[in-house]
């Protein structure tokens, strides 16, 4: 065989490897790209014959400016049962508490205030101060925790669809992925990726089956009952886990069922006006979804090739049946894209443009490898939490070699 016609067959096969790739991930992976599962705004399920106690935890470390949209938002849930909320101070610089008591002050009887402790060894920041802020809470005995970020929004009537839903289908955990922000360019061009990545590598569909081995859920908003909580060991049980919010949906699932769903009446307002802070919040944690593994990584970078780059390149380069088998899968990747961009707002134009975002992604997560390399991995409010020694987070997908996009 001549070497034209060898690197013709590379191509066909790498053609068709790809195409393969993308049938399955539309056919057989949950159908995680139609964005199916969603609160539900009205909730169809009926009211509680008793609403359960719920206390709100918010660990804080240095949202002074953004507080007062947050926090005012929990404070303001219109919701029939017993709710409280507390409010970690994780050691900010920037006044977290005094805000925060200002926001409180027309509700002083549902907002408490706790100032953090030292962040002990083998610890990250964040489950420091949710552990912190449970054990303010255990004296109220409530049934239910709502962990959520300090820069997470909620619709008035947020909290009674999380509760309705928990209690109508038996759920230890409710979580929603809160709407991120999509307004700059680089929301726009980069934010529905990362939640589509994100549904690809746990589609919410098998997180939400009890039979599924699949678990996930998103940190910013997680309704927990709380007896179940400590049937799985609390907090503590996951005090070294980077990725939190999805080693904490794998703890939860061995308790009990439990359900993640797009939000529609939760919001994140964290802002990524530029690149770099987009690039900062996924290189936090990429490599720590890899396990800190140099293989993986290196699975990672041919298995995001094989899927996401060479069907543009071939039907870019490539001729005759090649072509053709690319320009059909690169449709496929392109229009699995549409239901997230709608979703968000956004417009169909950039679904041709996944694979160089996921090229981009790609990049953040050897770069994320090369910060852990230099003692840097989970960089997040100037603390390098990911340790080589520490605890790497554990994945629970029925597909445990699924690359994280994450």
């Amino acid at each position: 065989m001549s070497r034209p016609q060898m690197i013709a067959a590379l191509g066909i096969v790498t053609a068709g490897i790809s195409s393969a790739i993308w049938i399955y991930l539309l056919a057989m992976r949950g159908g995680f790209w139609r964005c199916r599962e969603r609160e539900e705004r009205p909730s169809a399920r009926p009211d509680p014959v008793c609403w359960p106690s719920v206390v709100a935890v918010i660990p804080a470390r240095n949202e002074a400016d953004i507080l007062p949209a947050s926090l005012g938002s929990v404070l303001r849930q219109d919701y029939p049962g017993p709710f409280s909320v507390i409010l970690v101070d994780d050691n900010s610089a920037d006044g977290t508490s005094a805000v925060a008591g200002a926001v409180g002050a027309g509700a002083a009887n549902r907002l408490a205030i706790v100032a953090g402790a030292a962040l002990p060894a083998g610890w990250t920041g964040k489950l420091w101060a949710l552990h912190q802020g449970i054990e303010a809470a255990r004296s109220k005995a409530p049934d239910y925790l709502l962990l959520t970020d300090a820069d997470i929004a909620y619709e008035p009537q947020a909290l009674r669809r999380l509760v309705r839903r928990a209690e109508a289908e038996g759920r230890v955990l409710v979580s929603l992925m809160a709407k991120l922000r999509c307004a700059s360019r680089a929301e726009q061009l980069l934010i529905p990726a990362f939640i589509f990545f994100f549904q690809k590598l746990y589609p919410f569909t098998w997180v939400n089956l009890p039979h599924k081995r699949t678990a996930a859920a998103a940190g910013g908003c997680m309704l927990v009952r709380r007896s179940a909580l400590e049937a799985a060991g609390g907090i503590a049980s996951i005090r070294g886990a980077l990725i939190d919010d999805c080693t904490l949906g794998a703890t939860m699932k061995r308790v009990g069922p439990i359900w993640l769903g797009l939000a529609n009446g939760v919001h994140s307002l964290r802002a990524y006006p530029v690149f770099s802070d987009i690039r900062a919040m996924v290189t936090r944690s990429a490599y720590a979804q890899l396990h800190y593994s140099p293989w993986l990584l290196g699975g990672t970078v041919v298995g995001m090739m094989l899927t996401y780059l060479a069907a543009p390149a071939l039907a870019v380069w490539g001729s005759g049946v090649t072509r053709t088998v690319a320009l059909a899968t690169w449709v496929m990747m392109s229009a699995s894209f549409l239901p997230t961009l709608r979703y968000y707002g956004a417009s169909p134009l950039w679904s041709p443009a996944l694979p160089a975002i996921a090229a981009i992604y790609l990049g953040f997560t050897v770069e994320s490898a090369w910060q852990h390399a230099r003692g840097r991995g989970g960089m997040w409010k100037g603390r390098a939490q990911a340790r080589r020694t520490g605890i790497a987070p554990t994945m629970h997908s029925d597909d445990a070699r699924e690359r994280p996009d994450r």
